[in-house]
């Protein structure tokens, strides 16, 4: 499943290659640290939108401006691995930068998709997608389901223990 992992500009070909075969390309981005249902029901989601499912993931250093010194827990080679497993996804890049803007306007995606939490007002890339004809759209969001929950939940049932 690897080979769903690309760099930025080989991503770009291949996507201007499949947009010239009609395919309608959905992008979203985000940590991806630690996998979790809501992850999976996104995703899964803002596959249906679309023919092909383009995932931007942080890159370690960009998470860490995000949520701070002690994430990501997962290094970003092996979030771009897990995701690679899952059917609904069928590439992924790591970007560096502190927003996937650059991104975004390199690959020109006709659906740019986050979750609930973003207001269509705050998203990254909006004027970029919908300048081009694109759309943006806003999935639920899956309450309680987070990164930051579960790592809660592993620290409060773990420090019992000792």
């Amino acid at each position: 499943m690897k080979e769903k992992i690309k760099k930025r500009e080989v991503l770009r070909r291949i996507i201007e290659d499949l947009k010239t075969k009609g395919k309608r390309i959905v992008f979203t981005n985000g940590c991806f640290d630690l996998l979790h249902i809501g992850h999976i029901r996104y995703l899964e989601e803002a596959k249906s939108l679309g023919d092909i499912l383009v995932v931007g993931v942080n890159s370690d250093r960009s998470v860490r401006s995000l949520k701070g010194p002690n994430r990501p827990v997962l290094p970003e080679e092996e979030r771009a691995e897990i995701l690679s497993g899952l059917e609904s996804v069928n590439y992924i890049t790591i970007f560096d930068e502190p927003t996937p803007l650059e991104l975004i306007s390199t690959l020109q995606p006709h659906i740019l998709v986050k979750g609930g939490d973003w207001t269509k007002e705050s998203i990254v890339g909006k004027e970029v997608v919908e300048r081009s004809g694109g759309e943006v759209a806003i999935l639920p969001f899956v309450e309680g389901s987070s990164t930051s929950n579960l790592i809660e939940a592993i620290l409060k049932r773990y420090e019992k223990r000792s």
